[in-house]
């Protein structure tokens, strides 16, 4: 989340507004209920607070904010929150684990907590909060410390949270005592059973997102580099899959995706292409010990890259990866303003599903969506991260934008305002609540209201 995304959607007014792309936007919601074609939940209504903005009928619940003493008493709400999961408890509980996105420079980072600590030098980590069936907060905790930026992960089929590092700094750089670049497992409901352990087997990497196949276990990752070469889209085969919190310790083989004849994905224009004999190929050394996986010797072929590789969900029997965009003067084989890519594991099939831009107006109506999720009432909740007025928006499978909240807290002033962007956008398990972090200033909201 610290490098701006290309923005996405081409214009808006107070409903059904349109989007710029080619391709089967429908592809990614196929059988859920956005069939209806539904035009969103009407204008956004001011808030007298001047928290946060949402239609009519809606309301809000500010469930924790940056500064403010966690209930466990470890120590102050972290700042930063990024990714995010809502994770089902016994008795109608959710356990909200969240990300903070912190470097080794934030001021709110992530209290160290003896025996959830694994770099006390480093500020980032998650928190947990406990609530009840009826959406209080029962608890609130430190999940995971001495981690470096938190930025994404996904959740796994037992229900336990995998966060991400997209960092790669070694010991001794900015002052950290351990390597980084790993993902650590988080327990929800009980922390001390995950602790502070890396899953170096997954290697190590600048993490953005990971999804699981929850018939074979096998774990999916993207890699968001900065510079040339990108990123590589992987695969982790465990040697127990499926073995429940704990199991993804015991290592496997991690992969890199090679589509032959295609060493960068940007390259690739039309949506629709398909690459019938996808091969994986063994990462050398997971743990980077001397070299950055994306820089090591893969062989003859190679293996295939791309800018910006981000978002990556589980739908259907397929894992879909986002590259947010590619730009040809950054050193990408092509220019888009976003692509989504499906794999089918079964058919060892990739697919280009949508390509945005580059002809996208950047202005409106917001800048550089990011964080998605799937909405119960169908299509996508999509979080801005970007300058100017910062929104949730949702997105049909029909290419309709419509406004679900905005944030008015200015951190700025009245005459140059300025409003933090959104992150973790999640529902809860019934799919009756909406749970969202505002990044500046730290603010964690559930929103309740008539989703369906």
């Amino acid at each position: 989340m610290a490098t701006t995304r290309r923005q996405l959607l081409a214009s808006t007014g107070a409903l059904g507004a349109g989007i710029a792309f080619t391709g089967a936007f429908s592809e990614l919601f196929a059988g859920t209920a956005a069939a209806r074609g539904r035009h969103g939940h009407g204008p956004l209504v001011p808030d007298p607070a001047g928290l946060l903005d949402l239609p009519q009928g809606f309301s809000y619940t500010v469930l924790s904010r940056e500064g403010e003493p966690l209930l466990s008493g470890e120590g102050p709400v972290p700042g930063r929150p990024d990714g995010m999961a809502a994770l089902p408890g016994r008795h109608g509980r959710v356990h909200l684990v969240r990300n903070h996105e912190n470097r080794h420079t934030s001021p709110l980072g992530v209290p160290a907590v003896e025996g959830l600590t694994y770099d006390p030098a480093a500020r980032g980590g998650c928190t947990a909060l406990e609530l009840d069936a009826r959406g209080r907060v029962r608890g609130e905790r430190v999940a995971v410390a001495g981690t470096a930026v938190n930025c994404a992960g996904g959740p796994t089929p037992w229900h336990t949270w995998l966060t991400c590092e997209e960092n790669e700094d070694r010991a001794g750089t900015n002052g950290y005592t351990k390597d980084h670049g790993f993902v650590f497992e988080v327990d929800g409901a009980d922390p001390r059973r995950t602790g502070a352990v890396p899953l170096t087997a997954l290697g190590r990497f600048q993490h953005e997102a990971v999804a699981v196949d929850p018939r074979s276990g096998t774990v999916y990752e993207t890699e968001d580099a900065f510079q040339r070469p990108f990123g590589l889209f992987y695969r982790f085969l465990p040697n127990r899959p499926l073995g429940g919190t704990g199991s993804l310790r015991a290592g496997g083989e991690l992969q890199a995706m090679r589509v032959p004849g295609v060493p960068d994905l940007s390259a690739v224009d039309e949506p629709g292409v398909r690459f019938e004999d996808v091969r994986w190929i063994p990462v050398p050394d997971p743990r980077a010990a001397r070299t950055p996986i994306r820089l090591q010797d893969f062989g003859p072929g190679g293996v295939t890259h791309a800018q910006k590789l981000e978002g990556c969900y589980w739908g259907g029997r397929s894992v879909y990866f986002v590259s947010s965009y590619a730009r040809s003067g950054e050193g990408s084989a092509g220019d888009h303003s976003g692509q989504v890519w499906k794999y089918e594991p079964e058919l060892r099939r990739l697919t280009l599903v949508i390509v945005f831009g580059p002809d996208t107006d950047v202005d409106l109506p917001g800048e550089s969506p990011d964080n998605i999720c799937l909405a119960p009432g169908g299509g996508l909740m999509v979080c801005e991260d970007g300058g100017g007025a910062q929104h949730v928006y949702g997105l049909t499978r029909h290419g309709e934008v419509y406004p679900v909240a905005r944030n008015r807290q200015n951190t700025g002033t009245p005459e140059a305002p300025e409003w933090g962007e959104f992150a973790g956008v999640e529902f809860s398990p019934d799919g009756t609540t909406m749970y969202v972090n505002v990044y500046r200033p730290g603010t964690t909201f559930a929103v309740t209201g008539p989703w369906d």
